[in-house]
Formats: structure tokens, C-alpha cells, sequence
């Protein structure tokens, strides 16, 4: 889609070493589709060189922004930074990680404008047993407590239509933020195309996701919007 104005950003944690092959991919693969785009990458609080990485290609490439958290402030919040500094109608994002193969964003592509909505889900998700474990009984709880019907619910690659979420009232800005982007759109009507996309094992830095700290906020988050919508 040559005409395809398009926001793409990357939640980005101690990501030291794979952010600057990340924006690369992206870049070279966003040129052979659309002659709009912009990069974003949203540094969430690194205390490795994640910023300083991205700066520098940023420097290079007009195409490439920065934000910068001054605190590690969760997943949720880096994912709202990413979506109101959007400037496009579209947006896309997916995890600094190289777990995913970028070029496949023209699979989700090929359904808008059709679809408002394209998630992609890992198919199959390469974690360990115990991340699976954990995705599964969340899953499961999110389904039995808001019927939310996706298969991936925390699949990091997902494109919308950017005025369809940006005024959202989200409210959680941890590990929840996705399911809560879901649930709420869900409720208005929308409708979504699930898309099986793929997943690879991390080769560089460290997962946060099965930290304790990140799943009792998660949880919490939970069952506070569940007292809510």
C-alpha cells in the first residue's frame, strides 16, 4: 500500500543490543511499502545504552524519533508514549527484542482498511515452558472475566487505525495494557483480524514480562478494571 501512512514504534527496555538492528530492520523493510512512515522508539527508563543507541540513529535518520522516560514506568506506559506520539493514522508496534520478523507487517497490512484492527499472534510462541504456562492461565483469566476472544492477547505485533485508540480512557499502564486496549475496544463493536505470525527464541538481554513484580502489577491492574468496565 503505497498510499499507507504509517506510525511504527518500539517499547524498548535495556535493549542495548538489538535497538539499532531493530530500527534498521524496520526501516528497510518500511521503504519497500509506504513512502510515509516514521520510527519511534520509546526508551522506558534504560539503564544500559538503549537511549544513547537510539539518539544516534536517530541523528542519522530523519525518519527516526526518540522518547525518553526518565524512570522505568511499565510496558503499558511505554505502549501510550508510543500511540499519542503517533503522527499517522496508522500505527503498528512490536518489541525491541528481534523475536518477531518484521517484514512480516505486511501480513497485517493486507486487511486494512477492511479491518480497523489486526493482532498478530504467535504461532508458535518460542518462550519457556513457564512464560507459556503464565500466558496461558492469563489468558484464560482475561477471557473468563471480560469474554475477550483473541488468542494472543500480549502478542506484540498489532496494527490499528490510530483514531480509534488514542482517545481511549486507558487507565492501566503495566502488563495490562494491552488487554485493556482489548477489552475496551471489544466493547465498542470493533471488530479484528487475528493473523499467525512469527516467533523466535531471544538471543540478546533479558525478558522483564515473568519478573514478580511485573506480574503483581498485572494482576492488581486486573482486578481494579474489573471493578470498573
Amino acid at each position: 500500500m503505497k498510499n499507507l501512512s504509517l506510525s511504527v514504534f518500539f517499547p524498548a527496555y535495556n535493549e542495548e543490543a538489538n535497538i539499532q538492528k531493530t530500527i534498521e530492520t524496520a526501516d528497510a523493510v518500511l521503504r519497500a511499502i509506504t513512502q510515509e512512515y516514521e520510527l519511534i522508539v520509546v526508551n522506558d527508563g534504560s539503564r544500559d545504552q538503549t537511549g544513547k543507541l537510539a539518539e544516534e540513529v536517530a541523528r542519522k535518520n530523519s525518519r527516526v524519533r526518540v522518547i525518553h522516560h526518565e524512570k522505568n514506568l511499565g510496558y503499558g506506559a511505554a505502549v501510550w508514549s508510543g500511540m499519542h506520539a503517533a503522527r499517522y493514522p496508522w500505527i503498528f508496534f512490536t518489541d525491541a527484542d528481534l523475536q518477531f520478523d518484521f517484514s512480516e507487517i505486511s501480513k497485517l497490512i493486507a486487511h486494512i482498511p477492511e479491518y480497523r484492527v489486526v493482532l498478530g499472534y504467535r504461532a508458535p510462541r518460542r518462550d519457556s515452558f513457564m512464560r507459556l504456562l503464565n500466558a496461558k492461565g492469563w489468558n484464560w483469566l482475561v477471557r473468563s472475566l471480560f469474554g475477550l476472544k483473541v488468542r494472543d492477547i500480549d502478542c506484540a505485533f498489532k496494527l490499528i487505525e490510530r483514531k480509534l485508540v488514542v482517545d481511549l480512557p486507558l487507565e492501566t499502564r503495566g502488563a495490562t495494557m494491552s488487554a485493556e486496549m482489548l477489552i475496551r475496544l471489544q466493547r465498542k463493536g470493533i471488530v479484528w483480524k487475528e493473523v499467525p505470525v512469527s516467533h523466535f527464541p531471544r538471543s540478546y538481554g533479558s525478558p522483564t514480562g515473568a519478573k514478580p513484580a511485573v506480574i503483581w502489577r498485572a494482576f492488581r491492574e486486573l482486578f481494579c478494571l474489573y471493578g470498573k468496565i
